[in-house]
């Protein structure tokens, strides 16, 4: 059974830091191209970040460039997030899935949602 399981999340202040992780079962994630998702209260789902599976390259969202970074551990068959400068707009449940393409990761979460995982809970506050 293919599984995606998200963990990592928590409660952080403003300017913080958390790396999320998202450990793949019944495949390896080295062959498939993986996205981060995040869900706000309220809000539609928003297409954070997605690494290629054939380089590596990534892309972003707007709003987290520069403060978010996308990798991947093969050793480990995981994929994490790595989240600085965090802001209170950033709380959300975020979640992983593996769309077929970077290039239209965020079209396919917002199509495909729901059948994932239980994500995890990333809360900015003072």
């Amino acid at each position: 059974q293919l599984q995606l399981v998200e963990s990592g999340g928590g409660l952080v202040p403003p300017g913080g830091s958390l790396r999320l992780s998202c450990v793949a079962s019944g495949f390896t994630l080295d062959d498939r191209v993986i996205a981060w998702f995040r869900q706000a209260p309220g809000k539609d789902l928003e297409g954070v970040s997605c690494i290629r599976s054939i380089d590596n390259s990534t892309n972003y969202a707007d709003s987290v460039k520069g403060r978010f970074t996308i990798s991947r551990d093969s050793a480990k068959n995981t994929v994490y997030l790595q989240m600085n400068s965090l802001r209170p707009e950033d709380t959300a449940v975020y979640y992983c899935a593996s769309p077929p393409s970077c290039s239209y990761y965020k079209r396919w979460g917002s199509s495909h949602f729901g059948s994932w995982g239980q994500g995890t809970q990333v809360t900015v506050s003072s």
